[in-house]
């Protein structure tokens, strides 16, 4: 049975989009491409080691620094070993619309096709790359790898070791590794909705952002949290941080388009546009509401637009980048405040404010900028272009994974709170996590 044209929107879409077979005898490696999808791989690695490390540990107080930079380097390690386990095989093994096969534990089958170009699925579905399954599932890790990290920085200062270490594992596997196979691979329910998202901003984003909103929820507020001083302990190691991750987003969103062609080009001005709009936007928000424009406030923006770009990078032209950016700016500035307060949650640096808010914001947006030419395949040679339709079919999909993760989320926080205890004692998050769950300090 034939699938209807609909249903390859997300191939059009993500990581997923790959170089079309130009030889009668079916696609080979390109080394262009293989060096380019390489050096995204790196990149992407760097968000999140060192980047990602860098940035939180500047945000948060003398005593939690190292404790929170050991929570990003442990997760790299951690998901490393799960992806190669049972992560890749559940995301991107050929199961069915909800969850993949086993097929890959323990990344079997590649002895026999390391050397040979890599599809995705079967059938009329089936995406041919250009490239290796090992560079492809490699590229898939890292994004595996930074979006529990990013979970970290809403419950920053309080959660224990031991609990983030059982938490990152249960979510992988639960969360993480359902939701992309369900966004990316040809048999999953939301890419046969036609769903747009190109790099990661149902995956990744609203994903991580969510998580982190419920865990900082049920772990409850920090200790002395609103008339206690939480100032950042070191914002310059923040904007090192922040810096790493602009640079490696070029990975994160060009890497995405599967080869080293123009679609990849595009993916990195528009990601370069509205990071630059974006941080002027909170930038000049906050001058206007508080009388001075912030650091903080200047990567804190950065970051927002680079969240709100993530979806549309493969599919919008600058000018829509642009207006997307604004937004992102504007409303990551309103959720890591205005919202934040409203409700009265600790999101201790921002993780729903930036990532959730503007997650959302991108996947809807992408909705309605698209450009058909740039998602334009043999299959669909008109591509995907923003429309009402389009503007629903994101809007369902953001829904389906804003509730399908806030309540596998919450049961796996409760679970991990019986086994091993969420939170650390009080007379340990006065003292820090640095020392007592570490028993090292920075001088």
């Amino acid at each position: 049975m034939r699938m209807p044209a609909r249903a390859l929107a997300p191939l059009a879409v993500a990581l997923l989009a790959a170089t079309p077979a130009l030889a009668q005898d079916g696609p080979k490696i390109d080394s262009g491409d293989t060096a380019w999808m390489l050096t995204s791989t790196a990149l992407v690695l760097m968000m999140t080691i060192p980047g990602l490390a860098l940035f939180y540990a500047g945000m948060v107080r003398k005593k939690n620094v190292l404790a929170t930079m050991m929570q990003s380097f442990t997760i790299a390690a951690l998901t490393t070993v799960v992806w190669m386990v049972a992560g890749y095989s559940l995301a991107f093994g050929e199961g069915g619309p909800w969850i993949g096969d086993l097929s890959k534990l323990f990344l079997s089958g590649l002895a026999e096709n390391w050397d040979k170009p890599f599809t995705l699925g079967s059938g009329d579905g089936a995406v041919a790359f250009t490239i290796p399954e090992t560079v492809f599932l490699m590229f898939q890790m890292t994004f595996a790898i930074i979006t529990p990290a990013l979970i970290t920085g809403a419950f920053a200062d309080r959660m224990k070791f031991s609990a983030m270490v059982l938490f990152t594992i249960l979510w992988s596997l639960l969360v993480y590794a359902p939701v992309a196979h369900w966004v990316w691979h040809p048999n999953g329910w939301i890419f046969a909705l036609g769903a747009l998202d190109f790099a990661g901003g149902t995956v990744v984003h609203i994903n991580a952002g969510v998580a982190g909103l419920v865990a900082a929820l049920v772990l409850g507020k920090r200790l002395g949290f609103g008339h206690d001083n939480m100032a950042p302990y070191n914002l310059a190691l923040a904007v090192i941080g922040a810096g790493l991750l602009w640079v490696g987003w070029f990975g994160f969103n060009a890497g995405s388009a599967g080869a080293a062609g123009a679609r990849a080009g595009m993916a990195m001005l528009v990601t370069q546009i509205a990071a630059g709009v974006a941080a002027l936007a909170w930038v000049f928000a906050e001058w206007a509401t508080k009388g001075k424009p912030s650091v903080l406030g200047a990567i804190s923006g950065a970051v927002a637009g680079l969240v709100a770009i993530t979806p549309a990078s493969g599919f919008v032209l600058p000018v829509p980048a642009l207006i997307i950016g604004v937004v992102a700016g504007l409303g990551g500035f309103w959720g890591a405040t205005g919202l934040k307060h409203l409700c009265g949650y600790d999101d201790s640096l921002d993780a729903f404010g930036v990532h959730g808010v503007c997650g959302i914001i991108g996947s809807l947006l992408t909705g309605v900028f698209a450009y058909g030419a740039l998602s334009a395949t043999t299959a669909v040679p008109a591509g995907f272009g923003g429309s009402f339709e389009q503007f629903i079919i994101q809007a369902e999909a953001t829904g389906a994974v804003i509730a399908y993760t806030a309540i596998v989320s919450f049961i796996l926080l409760k679970v991990t709170d019986v086994i091993v205890g969420l939170r650390v004692a009080e007379e340990e998050e006065r003292e820090g996590l640095d020392v007592t769950q570490h028993g090292e300090r920075i001088a």
